[in-house]
């Protein structure tokens, strides 16, 4: 009686993995602020992830799309047609025209970006990190960061504010830098290549 009831509770724990992993995605928690305005919610026990990226079929695509009536990167598929007599938007593809290579994408650490990033609990800013970095999230893979200040500063500065310093004798990082965006942008730099910050 025993090891059947062991047995049981093995199986219930192998399907309740079983779903948990067949879920994939989280979806987005929304927080409204009025008017049409939406955010999703990510903080140090949620955030919103996305399935892994993966290739579709030759001549198929996918698509995401985010929108005001509430749709968060939702992924579709479709696949491409020689010809379409549509009424919408016509998207013409040549594949045997190549213009340039994509790098990658990412975003910018400002130091308004640093400074909200490092307002958060640890376990948040892991979580926030993850949804742009990991393969749970975005899968951004560049970063910039803004040299000196820029519209997105609390204050106007520069790395050396002496006239005609020409050999930079005066140059100096400001505190912004190494205890802002460069903290931030550790965090970020630390993200392995399975997602999991190293």
């Amino acid at each position: 009686m025993r090891a059947a009831g062991a047995l049981c509770w093995r199986l219930v724990m192998v399907v309740l993995l079983a779903a948990h992993r067949a879920a994939g995605a989280r979806p987005c928690s929304p927080k409204y602020f009025g008017r049409d305005a939406m955010v999703c919610v990510c903080n140090a026990t949620y955030c919103d992830t996305l399935d892994p990226l993966v290739l579709p079929p030759l001549g198929s695509y996918v698509k995401y799309e985010s929108s005001k009536a509430g749709k968060r990167l939702e992924r579709s598929e479709g696949k491409f047609q020689r010809r379409l007599c549509a009424p919408d938007v016509v998207l013409t593809l040549d594949t045997t025209q190549r213009f340039q290579r994509v790098k990658g994408f990412g975003g910018s650490v400002t130091d308004a970006a640093a400074i909200n990033i490092l307002s958060l609990p640890e376990k948040a800013q892991d979580h926030l990190l993850r949804s742009y970095f990991s393969e749970e999230g975005l899968e951004y893979n560049l970063v910039r960061l803004p040299m000196a200040s820029c519209d997105f500063s609390l204050h106007a500065y520069t790395y050396d504010d002496v006239p005609y310093d020409y050999e930079l004798t005066h140059f100096s990082l400001r505190d912004e830098d190494t205890k802002l965006k460069a903290s931030s942008g550790r965090e970020q730099g630390g993200m392995s290549d399975h997602g999991g910050l190293s």
